[in-house]
């Protein structure tokens, strides 16, 4: 399901419909990517940059860094616009789990599903959990995680 399809409009605190289930796009992994993130981080190692090594540790071909697809499924999830007048900021990750390698070459999309909400002490604010799963072309999740958000209450 896409976005589309289940919400209409901008995600307030109020509007999170708790259990709801969303589907992102897909995007391909592509050693670019992976290459782009190497610069950017400074994490050269050669499981990333090397597909003869990443064969001989007995991978397929060159790895994505695991905080990549972290950042990815962030990345993935804001493509939707759903808090992009709300949000405030983000609390944090929560029980990340690197489940498998994202290997250069596979196409991934993000699973997530708003598992609960409460408001804050402070008015006009409040936080929500997403479970969230990036899943490869075979079906396969690769990382699952819990990302909290800290939004902002329609008409604050």
């Amino acid at each position: 399901m896409s976005k589309d399809e289940i919400l209409a409009s901008d995600l307030y605190y109020e509007d999170v419909p708790v259990g709801q289930t969303v589907s992102t796009s897909t995007h391909e992994i592509t050693t670019t990517d992976i290459a782009a993130f190497c610069n950017l981080t400074r994490d050269h190692h050669p499981l990333h940059t090397d597909a003869a090594f990443a064969q001989r540790k007995g991978f397929s071909g060159v790895i994505a860094h695991g905080l990549y697809g972290l950042a990815l499924m962030e990345g993935l999830k804001t493509e939707l616009a759903l808090y992009d007048n709300s949000s405030i900021a983000s609390l944090g990750w929560q029980d990340v789990k690197f489940v498998k390698p994202v290997i250069a070459g596979d196409t991934v999309h993000v699973r997530f599903t708003f598992v609960d909400k409460r408001p804050t002490s402070k008015p006009g604010r409040g936080i929500v959990n997403e479970s969230l799963e990036l899943i490869n072309q075979r079906g396969e999740v690769v990382i699952s995680a819990t990302h909290t958000s800290l939004l902002s209450c329609r008409g604050n």
